[in-house]
């Protein structure tokens, strides 16, 4: 599903990702740890278009997803790909205020053109599975930070993307909701098929998933 080749990343003289590479298979969830600084979330960023690599034609660096190689696309079709194949889940929901729940978890369905019905009953159907029938209408600031992650959760699947890419996804829930977080991640690659990239801090969810790759300045150092 993701196989990626000399990911170099430069901020003028520091090297942040040093030749980086890896091979995720389909509905693999896979974590990547490490100290502060060493470098995951700028691999997480880049892996999931959000970022390029420096120099990727110097480097001969390859990044395909899903047999695409995203290094090869201009910036409308990077954000097209982007749009209709990977999903992303942050640390503080970065739900938009102004919206409920459902007009936010639309909001990627609608980028793509979907038509409003199809969105929504879509964005119902997850809802229900996540327990959130009950938040339809509710705007973040009346949801708990546990449903504000789970609205969350959905707005990443709404287009069912092939890959879930997501930057310390519990970081911000105390240790129940996060427990339940954790749980949901391999419900949804059992229930969907989708492949997760997870950064995290949290050695329980790492130690959980299905490999856990450590990394320290810009490399990683373990394989498991």
């Amino acid at each position: 599903m993701i196989k990626a080749e000399n990911i170099v990343k430069k901020f003028g003289e520091l090297e942040v990702l040093k030749n980086v590479s890896l091979s995720i298979v389909e509905k693999e969830i896979v974590s990547i740890v490490g100290a502060s600084g060493a470098g995951k979330t700028t691999l997480l960023q880049i892996l999931g278009t959000l970022e390029k690599s420096s120099e990727p034609k110097k480097y001969n660096t390859s990044i395909q997803i899903a047999g695409q190689d995203i290094t090869k696309l201009n910036d409308r079709d990077l954000s097209k790909f982007r749009n209709e194949n990977i999903g992303f889940i942050f640390q503080f929901h970065q739900l938009l205020p102004e919206f409920n729940a459902i007009e936010n978890i639309c909001i990627p369905a609608f980028i793509k053109k979907t038509k409003k019905a199809e969105a929504e009953k879509r964005a119902k159907e997850l809802m229900s599975y996540l327990g959130l029938s009950q938040r339809l209408t509710h705007k973040p600031n009346q949801l708990s930070g546990g449903e504000q992650q789970r609205v969350a959760v959905a707005r990443a699947l709404i287009n069912q993307p092939k890959v879930v890419f997501a930057d310390e996804p519990s970081g911000n829930l105390d240790s129940k909701n996060a427990e339940e977080l954790h749980e949901l991640f391999f419900n949804l690659r059992n229930e969907f098929g989708q492949t997760f990239v997870i950064v995290t801090h949290n050695e329980e969810l790492a130690n959980m998933t299905d490999r856990k790759l450590v990394m320290a300045d810009g490399i990683f150092q373990i394989e498991m």
